[in-house]
């Protein structure tokens, strides 16, 4: 049975969702991430971002690649950085879509390898 057609599920998903949204992220501001993007800049990071997603628009992802000069902002899949944007043509939101599942498990065999070649 899929979760989405599982009522209880869906229920819950939606209230712990929703708690998030009602309560912006938990950011005591909108630009909490952007103005505080040196305090992760050191960490390897995959931006990737939907084509049609409603809930995060695509100017929220520029804006971090902005903000966070070392993300390679590409289309499609690039080479490999400290960071990379990837954005996915024909997807919105859910990490449930084969597009954004597909770039979301690149992004961490990516982040595998690097971990992997720096061990001794």
């Amino acid at each position: 049975m899929k979760k989405g057609d599982d009522d209880n599920f869906s229920l819950a998903f939606a209230r712990i969702e929703n708690h998030y949204f009602v309560n912006k992220g938990f950011f005591p501001k909108d630009s909490f991430l952007l103005d505080n993007v040196e305090k992760i800049r050191h960490i390897n990071t995959a931006i990737v971002q939907g084509r049609y997603d409603a809930c995060c628009p695509m100017m929220s992802a520029w804006d971090l690649h902005k903000a966070w000069p070392e993300a390679e902002f590409k289309v499609k899949r690039a080479a490999i950085v400290y960071v990379q944007h990837n954005v996915v043509p024909d997807a919105g939101h859910s990490a449930n879509e084969p597009g954004i599942t597909a770039e979301l498990v690149a992004a961490n065999e990516r982040l595998k390898n690097l971990i992997k070649k720096r061990e001794p």
